[in-house]
């Protein structure tokens, strides 16, 4: 008997089979690239999620033969928005969480509804991320779409409804639409008035670990299960990372290192003070019953993909190298052992797709200052990383004047394969990294729901005993705090001085140097 629980991201899309006992049976991963048909526009046809659920659910099906799938989760990224008919298919492409476009229906929102109304209502700030603002776009430039029977739905929902499931989303996925009353935990009657939407245009809510049904033999063909497999509605992809971390009591601190790196922490009560607003802290339901989660994150991940994929562009022929093909841990094994022992010169911004906490700027970009002809590509990855840590050291310092100091990091994704960027990390914050057994504590998460929800274990607390682990502990070495600290400073001058360049379109100042 096994768990599968799927996770659909705006990039990959990822199936993993686990044991009762928190062991990978067997995982899968699809990739899908979005399309961006103008500047601050990315979307997606949302066949391609539904594609992908089926590629990856009939992989791992097929190894996990010996131990029968009892359940199916689904979890996801947040805000991406899908328009469909009353017959359930899609009338448009997806609006993807990272399209920009509704920067001026963001701010007209704020003004509607007052910052401070607005995060005390759904625990979030106006940003073009979300769907409200698009939907607003959408009305203004796309009025068709608000035509009797028009639905507007999440990714997961969009899923459940082509396998003959009721639309369902739960609450921490609902919270990302800007739209959900955190405290009441329903829709907004204030805001769905506002936009002039009604609630029955909007995906069902429930708790996350809701049963959604059991899945028609046509269904399960599609995924390759048994038919009568169950479906189980999984939550927001940062709230399923923080239980698959073991984070589910107060006091406790998630990190989820992807893309964007995600800082999180659980609490009996959403937390919507007015340090929490100066932040720009998202608070909003969680995946746990009767539970919140408050994050803060910053782009990350990205910024090391960007460097891997220009020194191992995706074409056989393309290899700079000139050497066998390696597989990913093998080449990212060999730039840890290239980077200097000692720090790397360089300032490095990883604002690749703009910035995150506090201030949510979608123009911020990326820099590399300090290179020199012997800044060599072991250089430059440890200069990524030393910006990552820094900008982990700096999140760290938001969140803990909201949700208090915390000495222990529950660490989980793929920047935990880097044992550098991890004691860089704890170095810079000055925090113990507790990395987990699973590397995969989305998608861990999402069983745990499932386990739950049929019955398999009792509660949410005796599953994360029985799946949840540690692999090792990385105490900070104060001796790099020492040596990284006058770095840090120099960091903190140059982010407000590109903060200042950025807005005034003049030229940046190189470190030292007077504006």
């Amino acid at each position: 008997m096994s768990l599968l629980a799927i996770d659909i991201g705006s990039s990959r899309c990822k199936a993993v089979v686990f044991t009762l006992s928190g062991e990978i049976l067997a995982r899968s991963a699809q990739q899908y690239v979005p399309e961006f048909p103008q500047p601050s526009f990315a979307e997606m046809d949302p066949d391609t999620f539904l594609d992908a659920v089926r590629t990856v659910s009939r992989s791992v099906a097929a190894l996990a033969l010996r131990d029968p799938i009892e359940a199916v989760c689904l979890s996801s990224h947040g805000e991406t928005l899908v328009p469909v008919n009353s017959a359930g298919m899609p009338v448009r492409s997806a609006i993807l969480n990272i399209d920009n476009r509704a920067s001026e229906e963001t701010v007209w929102c704020e003004q509607q509804l007052g910052r401070k109304h607005l995060f005390e209502v759904t625990g979030h700030v106006s940003q073009t991320m979300y769907p409200v603002p698009k939907l607003l776009w959408l009305r203004k430039h796309q009025p068709e779409l608000f035509s009797n029977g028009i639905r507007f739905l999440g990714v997961i929902s969009y899923i459940f409804s082509r396998l003959g499931l009721r639309a369902y989303i739960d609450y921490s996925l609902a919270s990302r639409f800007m739209a959900w009353d955190v405290r009441r935990k329903r829709w907004s009657d204030e805001i769905l008035a506002l936009i002039d939407i009604k609630e029955d245009a909007l995906p069902i809510p429930v708790p996350a670990g809701t049963i959604a049904g059991k899945l028609s033999a046509e269904a399960a063909g599609q995924l390759g299960l048994r038919a009568g497999t169950v479906m189980i509605v999984g939550g927001h992809d940062q709230a399923c990372a923080s239980l698959g971390a073991g984070v589910i009591t107060s006091g406790r601190v998630s990190d989820s290192m992807g893309t964007y790196e995600c800082i999180a922490a659980t609490s009996d009560q959403p937390q919507l003070s007015e340090e929490a607003l100066s932040c720009s802290l998202n608070s909003y339901c969680h995946v746990i019953p009767d539970k919140f989660i408050t994050i803060a994150y910053f782009p990350a991940g990205i910024m090391v993909q960007w460097f891997y994929h220009l020194l191992h562009p995706s074409g056989p022929d393309e290899r700079l190298d000139g050497l066998p093909e390696k597989s990913e841990d093998e080449r990212y094994a060999r730039l840890e052992s290239l980077a200097p022992k000692q720090p790397s010169g360089l300032f490095v911004v990883p604002y690749l797709i703009g910035t995150g906490n506090p201030d949510f700027d979608p123009d911020a970009r990326g820099a590399i200052l300090g290179l020199t002809p012997d800044s060599h590509r072991g250089y430059i990855y440890k200069g990524i990383l030393e910006g990552v840590a820094n900008e982990l050291s700096k999140m760290t310092g938001i969140f803990e004047r909201t949700m208090g100091q915390f000495t222990d990091t529950h660490a989980s994704g793929g920047g935990t394969r880097s044992p550098l960027g991890i004691r860089l990390r704890a170095a810079m914050t000055g925090h113990k990294f507790h990395l987990m057994s699973c590397p995969e504590s989305v998608c861990l998460g999402g069983a745990i729901l499932a386990g739950v929800a049929v019955g398999l274990y009792p509660s949410i607390v005796e599953a994360v005993t029985k799946m949840v682990r540690e692999r090792e502990v990385v105490e900070p070495d104060h001796n790099l705090t020492r040596i990284y600290g006058p770095i840090q400073k120099q960091y903190s001058q140059l982010n407000s001085r590109l903060s200042v360049f950025r807005k005034s379109g003049q030229a940046v100042p190189q470190i030292g140097e007077e504006a």
